[in-house]
């Protein structure tokens, strides 16, 4: 009786104890990450080099807008002009065609744009510019820790975001957009009273978010641009200073990521800021000369 009670207890160990590392087993392989998707469109309007890592969509914007000829473009990327998307507002809204287009057609975790010459930056030091572009390898393990990832900020120094758009654009359109959001959105306007009183922003409408937050942003910007369009006579702008809606987004993005700040809806340890690299050699004596004129003898940039 005894050495069959024993047996018992023994095949009975053996069975808990294979139960535990099958359980063990599955509960590791469900505890481990699963790798974030991420997609990150670079907008374009001409053919330029590209990216080879696959993180990188190269995107064709304003697909639809035709040339003087009455023909449209093929630079043989992705465009902006399939599935849904606002392609023929791209003299308008420039790069942002190519967000309207990421956020209605992409599937990915994480959805993110950048320009054909303006990336976001990596690690690597490199004086050659496209080897310091942001890899995959880099930005996978940073995922799940941020959920937003903007430019760092661009410095005006002596001007705020106000005085410098309304000394190289019109600064009207400011004002246009200041009341849509006293209508539409107004827990968002003492935010937005204090962003364009600073002297720096996190600009050119680049960014990478979690799908959550950029479907939220999206919501919110594009309900705000659309009827920015609708209460601007574009007739009476050069076709440079037409492109007011995009330039209005680089602004009001820190606008909707400082309200999320304040209202918790991001922690700020979830906003990461990276450096960004431009391919491109600066002209610094055009652009400085450029910018003094612009604010001493109001001449509206036009190139």
């Amino acid at each position: 009786m005894t050495l069959f009670l024993l047996c018992v207890i023994f095949t009975n160990s053996i069975v808990v104890y294979f139960d535990l590392q099958c359980w063990r087993s599955v509960s590791g392989e469900i505890m481990k990450k699963k790798p974030f998707s991420v997609k990150i469109i670079v907008t374009t309007h001409k053919k330029y080099w590209m990216p080879k890592d696959p993180m990188y969509l190269p995107m064709q914007v304003g697909a639809s807008v035709k040339k003087a000829d009455g023909n449209t473009l093929d630079l043989g990327y992705t465009k902006d002009n399939t599935g849904d998307n606002i392609s023929e507002k791209n003299p308008l809204f420039c790069e942002l065609t190519g967000l309207y287009w990421a956020w209605k057609n992409l599937d990915a975790d994480y959805i993110g744009l950048v320009h054909y010459r303006r990336y976001f930056g990596g690690k690597k030091p490199n004086r050659n510019p496209y080897k310091r572009i942001l890899t995959h390898g880099e930005l996978q393990p940073m995922l799940g820790k941020y959920r937003v990832f903007v430019p760092e900020k661009r410095h005006y120094v002596i001007e705020t975001l106000y005085s410098h758009y309304q000394h190289t654009h019109y600064v009207e359109h400011l004002y246009v957009t200041r009341g849509i959001i006293s209508k539409m959105c107004p827990e968002y306007l003492e935010t937005y009273d204090k962003v364009i009183r600073r002297t720096s922003g996190h600009m050119f409408n680049m960014m990478i978010m979690d799908r959550e937050l950029l479907d939220d942003y999206c919501t919110w910007l594009f309900k705000i641009l659309f009827e920015l369009e609708k209460k601007v006579d574009v007739r009476q702008l050069s076709y440079f200073q037409g492109r007011y809606c995009g330039r209005v987004g680089e602004i009001i993005l820190n606008v909707w990521l400082d309200y999320q700040i304040s209202t918790g809806r991001i922690r700020e340890n979830e906003v990461k800021v990276l450096p960004y690299v431009y391919t491109e050699k600066i002209d610094w004596w055009k652009k400085g000369t450029s910018f003094l004129k612009a604010k001493f003898f109001h001449q509206k940039y036009e190139v």
